[in-house]
C-alpha cells in the first residue's frame, strides 16, 4: 500500500504529460513574444501583452463551465475537446499575420480551459493515499515544462520563427490527446444530491476552508508570475548572470524544490501533517522574499531567495490540488477545481501586471517588500485553515462473466449503501474499482458488510 500501482503511475505519466505538453507550448511563447511580436501587422505594445494575456483570462473565464460540466459527464471526452481547442487556437496564430490573428487564436487556445478536468480525472483514478503523490507528480511536470520553455524558447524561435513556434504548440496539443489513451475509463458512482448548475457553484463557494484554498492558489501564481517578470533584470544586473542562461538558474533551483517537496509530501499525507506542512510553505515563501527585500542586490543572498521561494512554490504546487480533491464534496469534486484552476489564472493575470508595475519602481527592495506584505497577508488569511478529512481507498476486483455490467451495478449500489463509503470509481476495462471511505465514519455494521462484499476480513 506504500507504493502507487502500475494502474496509478501509467495514470499520473498520462495525466502529468497532457499538463506538460500544454504548458511547454504556452510558456515558449512568453520570453520571446514580446519582440518577436513587433513583426505582425498593426502591433502595438499593448496589443502585444493582450496576446500574451488573453490566454489566461479566457482560462480563468471558462475553467468553471467546464468543471461544472465535469462533475456531470464523463471527464475523458472533455479533456479531448480542451485540447482540441487548444490545437486549433495553435493553428489559428500560427496562421495569422496580423496581431488580431494572432489574439484571437490565443483567445481559442484559452478557451480549452480543462486543467480542472485534468485534476479531477486524476483523483479519479488514484487512491487517497497516493493522492498527493501524483498531484505533486503533476505540479513537478509543469514546473519542469516551465524552465524547458524559457530555456528552448528562444533558440526554437531562432529555428522556425514565431508562427513555427505556434505550430509546435498546435502539434504538442494533439500529441496530448494521445497521451489520454493511457489513462483508464472510469465510471463513478456517489450518493447523488441532484442540484442545478448554479446551486451547485454556490454551494462551492460558500465553503471557507475551499475560499481559503482558493487564496492560496491565487496568492502563489500572483507571486510566482511577478517574480519571473521581476527577477530578470536583476539576476542580469547583480548576478551577471544573461537572459539567455537564466534556465540555467531556474532548473537546479527547480530540482532543489522537487527534493525537499518529496519528504514534505510524505510528512503531509502518511503522518497527516497538511495543515503544517502548508503554514510552513507559506512562511518559507515570505522567508525567501523576506531575504530578496534586503539582499536581492548581492548575487549570493538573490540567488538564496529564489532558493527559498522555489522550495516553498514546490511543495505549496504539490499540497493544494491534493488538499482540494480531499475538502471539495464528493459530487462537486471538478466545479471546485475548477474554481481553484479559475484563481489560479486570475492569479497569474494580477501577478504579470503587477510584476510589469514593479519595474517602473526605482528601489528593488520595496517592490520584494510589497510582495513580502502580499505573502503575509496570504499566511493570516491560510492560518484558518482546518486539517482536511483523510480518506481510504480499497481495491475491489470486478467480475469477469458475462452479467459483470449487472453484477458491478449492485455491488456498487450494496456498497454504497454502507455508512462511510463516500465513492465508488469503476474501471470496467481494468476489471478494477476503487472504494474510497472515511474510516472515522464507519461502523462495526459496516465493515462486516464489507467484509461480506469483499468476500475477506478487512483491516480498516
Amino acid at each position: 500500500m506504500n507504493m502507487m500501482n502500475a494502474l496509478e503511475r501509467r495514470s499520473t505519466f498520462a495525466l502529468s504529460s497532457i499538463f506538460a505538453l500544454r504548458m511547454l507550448g504556452l510558456f515558449m511563447i512568453i520570453p520571446v513574444f514580446a519582440v518577436e511580436g513587433q513583426s505582425y501587422e498593426y502591433a502595438t505594445p499593448a496589443l502585444i501583452g493582450l496576446a500574451v494575456g488573453v490566454y489566461g483570462l479566457s482560462q480563468s473565464i471558462l475553467q468553471i463551465p467546464f468543471s461544472l460540466w465535469a462533475d456531470r459527464f464523463s471527464r475523458k471526452p472533455l479533456v479531448v475537446l480542451g485540447l482540441l481547442l487548444f490545437a486549433i487556437g495553435g493553428a489559428v496564430a500560427a496562421m495569422s499575420h496580423t496581431i488580431y490573428g494572432v489574439i484571437i487564436g490565443r483567445a481559442i487556445a484559452g478557451g480549452g480551459a480543462v486543467s480542472a478536468v485534468v485534476m479531477a480525472l486524476l483523483a479519479d483514478v488514484t487512491r487517497e493515499e497516493h493522492r498527493t503523490k501524483a498531484m505533486a507528480a503533476m505540479g513537478m511536470s509543469i514546473g519542469l515544462s516551465f524552465v524547458v520553455a524559457f530555456s528552448i524558447g528562444p533558440w526554437l524561435t531562432g529555428l522556425v520563427g514565431i508562427s513555427g513556434l505556434f505550430w509546435v504548440t498546435a502539434i504538442m496539443g494533439v500529441l496530448a490527446i494521445f497521451t489520454l489513451l493511457l489513462v483508464p475509463k472510469t465510471t463513478r458512482h456517489h450518493r447523488n444530491f441532484q442540484q442545478g448548475y448554479l446551486h451547485q457553484l454556490k454551494q462551492v463557494l460558500q465553503m471557507p476552508d475551499l475560499n481559503r484554498l482558493h487564496v492560496s492558489i491565487f496568492s502563489l501564481h500572483l507571486l510566482l508570475t511577478a517574480m519571473f517578470i521581476y527577477v530578470p533584470s536583476q539576476l542580469i544586473q547583480y548576478a551577471g548572470i544573461p537572459l539567455a542562461k537564466h534556465g540555467l538558474v531556474y532548473l537546479p533551483l527547480l530540482l532543489l524544490g522537487i527534493i525537499f517537496s518529496f519528504p514534505s509530501i510524505i510528512l503531509a499525507e502518511k503522518y497527516r501533517k497538511m495543515r503544517g506542512i502548508f503554514l510552513t510553505a507559506i512562511v518559507g515563501v515570505i522567508l525567501g522574499l523576506v531575504v530578496l527585500t534586503f539582499g536581492a542586490t548581492s548575487k549570493y543572498l538573490l540567488l538564496l531567495g529564489l532558493g527559498l521561494f522555489f522550495v516553498a512554490f514546490n511543495v505549496m504546487e504539490a499540497l493544494l490540488p491534493s488538499w482540494l480533491s480531499k475538502s471539495a464534496p464528493i459530487q462537486s469534486k471538478a466545479t471546485a477545481m475548477g474554481v481553484n484552476a479559475s484563481a489560479q489564472f486570475l492569479g497569474a493575470f494580477v501577478g504579470g501586471t503587477l510584476g510589469g508595475q514593479l519595474l517602473t519602481l526605482h528601489s528593488t527592495s520595496t517592490g520584494w517588500a510589497i510582495l513580502t506584505a502580499i505573502a503575509i497577508l496570504w499566511c493570516i488569511i491560510g492560518f484558518g485553515l482546518k486539517q482536511p478529512r483523510y480518506l481510504s481507498s480499497l481495491i475491489i476486483r470486478l467480475p469477469e462473466e458475462d452479467s459483470a455490467e449487472q453484477t458491478t451495478q449492485g455491488l456498487t449500489t450494496e456498497l454504497l449503501e454502507i455508512k462511510g463509503v463516500e465513492e465508488v470509481v469503476i474501471m470496467s476495462e481494468q476489471k478494477v474499482a476503487y472504494v474510497k471511505l472515511d474510516k472515522k465514519v464507519i461502523d462495526e455494521d459496516g465493515r462486516q458488510r464489507l467484509t461480506q462484499l469483499f468476500g475477506k476480513e478487512l483491516v480498516i
